[in-house]
């Protein structure tokens, strides 16, 4: 279990962080991807990617990147997008790293895009079996907005599925998102109009998100005490383990009572 000192720690951290963002809201983007579903892959294949998409916090200016964007260019008809898989998918994410390369100096706040399933590494793993050499962005510009909510508000701000129950409390409309099963179902059934439209959403829900973290407005599940307690145990915890104030305090209990007998 944590250490509430550790606790405090991670969450001045993280307001930090927020602090930081706010002051220069023009070079944050967030960012969002659908793919295929990366369950059922008993090869152990990373699933291909759709559509990616990035919005800039402050302007509100969306660039997205989608396979049938690219079949659209191409003159691919649709019939044959299947055929063309490879080709369409690697030209969308050589779109995709070089406007990354050409904002390399902004933040880029995600939800969750860590590993090689989903998330930055899935990405560049995918370039690099088309033949690609990704662009590889550096770790302290990526921010993972679910981790920076824990870190806020305790784990407990938000039951799962946590994106869906966190709308719920800020009254955000679910227009167009799919969840996982259903952006793969729309794979599938090579919707990709609809995978892209949620990709865009979602996108729009974070930015949601983050905008009310930054004003202090995100609503939540945590109770005061859960703010503010793991403070309160944190300073009694500081004081056990050092021990000059454990004696200070053990001092001053004794000259008081000194002074009381007297």
């Amino acid at each position: 279990m944590a250490s509430e000192i550790k606790k405090l720690e991670r969450r001045n951290k993280a307001r930090k962080k927020i602090n930081e963002l706010s002051s220069k809201e023009e070079h944050v983007l967030v960012i969002h991807y659908s793919c295929e579903s990366f369950y059922d892959r008993p090869e152990g294949q990373t699933p291909r990617v759709t559509s990616i998409a990035v919005r800039n916090y402050e302007s509100g200016q969306t660039t997205s990147f989608s396979i049938h964007k690219i079949a659209e260019l191409k003159h691919v008809e649709f019939a044959e997008i299947q055929q063309n898989y490879d080709m369409l998918e690697k030209e969308m994410l050589l779109e995709f790293y070089d406007y990354m390369k050409h904002h390399s100096s902004h933040y880029w706040i995600h939800w969750n895009m860590r590993d090689i399933n989903y998330g930055f590494p899935a990405l560049e793993h995918r370039f690099k079996i088309l033949g690609g050499e990704p662009f590889i962005l550096d770790d302290s510009k990526k921010v993972d907005l679910s981790r920076l909510l824990i870190a806020l508000y305790t784990n407990g701000y938000a039951p799962h599925p946590r994106i869906v129950k966190l709308m719920e409390m800020n009254v955000i409309t679910a227009k167009d998102l799919l969840d996982g099963p259903g952006e793969a179902a729309a794979f599938e059934n090579k919707d990709f109009v609809k995978l892209h439209q949620s990709t865009l959403r979602k996108v729009d829900v974070f930015c949601n998100f983050l905008g009310r973290t930054l004003d202090g407005s995100l609503i939540t599940k945590s109770t005061w005490w859960e703010l503010n307690g793991g403070s309160i145990k944190a300073l009694g915890e500081f004081i056990s383990n050092n021990w000059i104030f454990t004696l200070i305090a053990g001092v001053v209990g004794i000259a008081a009572g000194i002074y009381t007998f007297i």
